[in-house]
């Protein structure tokens, strides 16, 4: 169920909704009550009590001075003080409209309950003395009609009793020295019931110079009148005087200031009574009364502050312990339509500004706040921390008011400016533009954090509260945590630490590193970065008998090696399926030339390109990355003077972007290119395919294997019949009716149009699984005129890939060994004859294992005992021809326990124009590392 907003339940009173109040009538003034110069709200006594929230403290004040005036006990004097606009005018003008009764009782709002409650049915009315010391001077006397009035204690006497109570003091008041305790407690008497207010008294008392003498007296004068009032508003039952003091420094003001608070403390601390006005849920009330015409219907209000009850319960570890009980419901109330959040960073963390005014400040912020609000039609449920408009000029004007220079650029470009960052976070992903996550979360952290102080310790505001600040009912809280990464990844004058967000006038690492970051070079520090990556991505576990990251066309071998070769070419060769591709370029520059000469092992080449739409990407965080890794070790090498969390920050910084970037290699890095030529119409067609690998894949490298075979770009496992076939196409015509495996082998690795192999095993597999049968083709390991050495048809042999083994047409192999199976069948009718002959003739009976020589039978022959083989090695394949000898011949002795084996090599190198020195000093080095016996240069012929 959607929560209804705010604005359909609550109605802000008509003021509020015109932007029509003024600031200044936020500001109670006595001295304008009391001329009948003040707002009609404050001067009228109904419509102020009717806009007044009566706290508990209010309430005990007013009992007492109901009291007092009636005689029946109350206390007789009492200080008010509270910070800077607490509310202490707002109390004296309540007394005051109590006290001078000029509307009747049961129409002020709250009284009447009071009353009834200490059982006084009415009040006499009494007289009244507001003495503001915002609105006296000690130099500049008052004049009433013909009497000048130079004191505070004239300017009493004159309010409670006219000139008859000046009269009693006017010696005094001339020579500006205080009336003893007894001219005012007679004063006092026949004035009672009375109240004496006194609004602003250090205000006044603070002008007086140390040892200054005025018309008002001096400062030692006052504070012995101050003593004699309060001694005698103690010994009058019906007089009662209320006196405010500050509690801020602002307030209080220079020494003079302190001197006269303390002072007066101490006065009014031997016979007073300490009342501080407005607790905070209190104020709560006091703010929504002024603001709000109604609050609206009571179901309705309930429901909402049950589905904001209902966000916090169902998520208990997301947001402060303090909303899972049931206090908070209470609050949520109490506080509706504005979320208790603000208030509580209002009155903890803004009243601690010295230019803040507690409750009067709270109004005023708040009145703006709604005010455009209302106008701009804001549909959430409550009024939270995240609905506040900075971006309104008159929002943020006051904001900044209260805080030191610098926070505008920082509101305009970081959180809530029309061309400010988060607003173009959530104009770029929807999860966020669609609840203005990051604005909303931005505005939180400010309310959150601004108001901070050099003593604090502690920064910031904490996740949960940021969360309480933003989230409303049917939203997702995932949402909100995940655009703080983003947040914190972006902005530059936004810290984090241990979960605590806040703004700072000055610019965090992150302006640092974007200055660093535009002066990396790309030759010289980001490609090889780039490089490195993408070769830690690739790994070092492959089939490639090379893989070249970066590499130029010079440095990529041309030759047939163990396996194909991956040529990852470089970000400025990116790929793209909807342009003109730069890769294809690339790829074909290194693929026809080996630096300044033709490349001959074109079809062992295979390309890796990255894709163009995430090159960008990667080669802006891989800057990023290099710009962190630069202030990390400059904060290792002292370079740089940092504090403990930017340590952490850097380090949290390079290990979030390094992960970033080896993700984006893998999402680049998916295009695989292979060369291809077909014949169309018996004309060579040259052509690029492309297919893209998986960047999800758990290994790239493995998935990249497996595109090729998927793709049959790389045969790992030939059929005897596709050899065949190739054979059949390209070698076995025209007459021809042979090849040398080895030619065959290297073919497929210097031509696109023949198969690309794994290795040249994978022939000589096929060759020897076709042996298997007489359907393919035969093979001999030599020719000497028109006989087959080796020759093997329909049966298995040792393939060695040498440049004298054949592979033999299967007509042509067949027709031989039908040949060689007849010489073979006239052999052996031959020695029938002669065996037939020797019988008659008187020879030996020759079996048929005997020997044809006449010899002993092999059954009587000496065992052999011993071999000796040799061999010359292609010096290009040396290598991998040694490994098919261990495999195949060298293995047949060793796996036999009894049998030992020594192997030994010869190696003949001969250079017509001879060895230079550096060649010989090498090989000699070498050699004696790997323990030649032997081994020396020498002239030659």
């Amino acid at each position: 169920m959607t929560t209804k907003p705010w604005r359909e339940i609550a109605r802000p009173h008509k003021d509020v909704l015109e932007g029509s109040f003024q600031q200044s009538e936020f500001a109670a003034d006595l001295t304008e009550v009391v001329s009948g110069t003040a707002s009609e709200e404050y001067r009228d006594a109904e419509k102020f009590f009717a806009r007044t929230f009566i706290t508990e403290g209010m309430k005990l004040l007013l009992t007492s001075v109901a009291k007092r005036l009636a005689g029946r006990g109350g206390d007789p004097v009492i200080q008010l003080q509270t910070a800077f606009g607490g509310g202490k005018t707002h109390t004296m003008l309540a007394v005051y409209h109590l006290a001078v009764r000029k509307t009747k009782l049961n129409k002020l709002t709250g009284i009447s309950s009071i009353l009834k409650e200490v059982g006084i049915k009415d009040l006499p009315q009494a007289n009244v003395a507001v003495l503001d010391g915002n609105n006296l001077s000690p130099s500049q006397p008052l004049r009433h009609g013909e009497i000048t009035v130079n004191t505070l204690w004239g300017e009493l006497a004159w309010q409670l009793l006219g000139k008859a109570g000046y009269d009693k003091v006017a010696a005094a008041d001339r020579d500006g020295t205080s009336p003893g305790k007894d001219a005012l407690k007679e004063l006092l008497g026949e004035a009672a019931p009375c109240v004496v207010l006194m609004d602003e008294l250090v205000a006044f008392i603070r002008q007086f110079g140390a040892g200054e003498q005025y018309q008002a007296g001096t400062f030692d004068t006052n504070m012995s009148f101050i003593q004699a009032l309060t001694e005698a508003a103690k010994a009058e039952p019906r007089a009662i005087l209320l006196a405010s003091l500050p509690e801020s420094d602002l307030e209080v003001g220079g020494d003079v200031g302190q001197r006269a608070l303390a002072a007066l403390e101490k006065f009014f601390g031997r016979v007073e009574s300490v009342w501080k006005p407005v607790a905070l849920e209190e104020a709560f009330e006091i703010v929504r009364r002024r603001l709000f015409d109604k609050v609206g219907d009571k179901k309705q209000m309930d429901s909402v502050c049950k589905s904001f009850m209902g966000l916090y319960t169902d998520s208990p570890d997301l947001f402060p312990p303090i909303t899972q009980t049931a206090d908070y419901h209470d609050r949520l109330r109490g506080s509706y339509p504005i979320h208790p959040e603000i208030f509580d960073r209002l009155y903890e963390d803004w009243s601690t500004l010295d230019k803040f005014q507690k409750t009067r400040g709270v109004l005023q912020y708040m009145a703006i706040v709604i005010h455009r609000l209302w106008n701009s039609e804001n549909r959430d449920a409550l009024i939270m921390p995240g609905s506040i408009p900075l971006d309104d000029i008159e929002t943020k004007n006051k904001s900044i008011h209260y805080l030191p220079q610098g926070w505008e650029p920082v509101i305009d470009s970081e959180i809530d400016g029309p061309r400010s960052t988060p607003v173009d976070i959530d104009g770029l992903d929807l999860r966020f533009g669609g609840v203005q996550a990051a604005r909303r979360a931005a505005r939180t952290i400010f309310l959150g954090s601004a108001p901070s102080t050099s003593g604090q310790t502690i920064r910031g505001i904490d996740m949960d509260r940021i969360l309480l600040g933003t989230v409303q009912p049917q939203q997702s809280v995932a949402v909100f945590q995940d655009v703080l990464g983003r947040l914190r990844d972006t902005l530059h004058h936004l810290y984090s630490e241990n979960d605590r967000y806040w703004f700072d006038v000055t610019p965090n690492l992150r302006r640092e590193m974007e200055s660093r970051k535009q002066k990396i070079g790309d030759a010289e520090e980001l490609l090889p970065l780039v490089k490195k990556e993408v070769s830690r991505v690739l790994g070092s576990k492959h089939l490639f008998a090379g893989v070249h990251v970066f590499t130029p066309s010079s440095d990529v071998p041309d030759e047939y090696g163990t396996g194909p070769r991956l040529v990852v070419l470089p970000p400025s060769a990116a790929y793209s399926p909807a342009a003109d591709n730069l890769a294809f370029q690339a790829a074909n520059e290194i693929l026809r030339q080996r630096g300044d000469q033709p490349r001959q092992k074109q079809n062992r080449l295979i390309f890796l390109s990255g894709d163009q739409d995430v090159i960008s990407r990667l080669l802006d965080q891989s800057r990023t990355l290099l710009a962190w890794m630069s202030i990390f070790e400059d904060f290792k090498a002292d370079r740089m003077v940092y504090q403990s969390n930017q340590m952490a920050e850097v380090k949290r910084a390079i290990d979030g972007v390094g992960k970033t970037v080896g993700q984006l290699v893998r999402d680049a890095y998916k295009w695989l290119l292979s060369p291809i030529e077909e014949f169309v119409d018996k004309k060579p067609s040259f052509k690029w395919e492309v297919v893209a690998v998986s960047p999800s894949a758990p290994n790239l490298i493995q998935e990249i294997e497996h595109k090729l075979y998927e793709e049959e770009w790389l045969i790992s496992n030939w059929s005897p019949i596709h050899l065949r076939n190739l054979l059949s196409d390209w070698y076995f015509k025209d007459s021809q009716n042979e090849v040398n495996p080895q030619k065959l082998y290297q073919d497929t690795c210097r031509y696109l149009y023949l198969p690309r192999l794994a290795s040249d095993r994978v022939l000589k597999d096929a060759i020897s699984s076709g042996l298997e049968s007489e359907d393919f083709f035969g093979f001999a390991r030599g020719k000497e005129g028109e006989q087959y050495l080796g020759f093997a048809f329909g049966q298995t042999t040792l393939v060695t890939m040498d440049d004298s083994e054949l592979l033999i047409e299967r007509d042509t192999a067949k027709e031989y060994a039908a040949r060689l199976e007849k010489d073979r069948q006239g052999e052996t009718i031959s020695t029938e004859t002669e065996v037939k002959s020797g019988q008659t003739s008187g020879k030996q009976d020759v079996g048929p294992d005997a020997p044809k020589d006449g010899g002993a039978s092999t059954t009587d022959k000496s065992p052999l005992k011993q071999f000796f083989g040799t061999i010359q090695l292609d010096d290009v394949q040396a290598k991998m021809q040694f490994a098919q000898i261990v495999d195949e011949v060298i293995e047949q002795f060793t796996s036999r326990p009894d049998t030992k084996v020594k192997i030994s090599v010869d190696i003949q190198a001969h250079s017509k124009k001879g060895f230079d020195e550096t060649t010989q000093r090498s090989v000699r080095e070498n050699c004696n590392v790997l323990k030649f016996t032997n081994s020396e240069f020498e002239e030659g012929e």
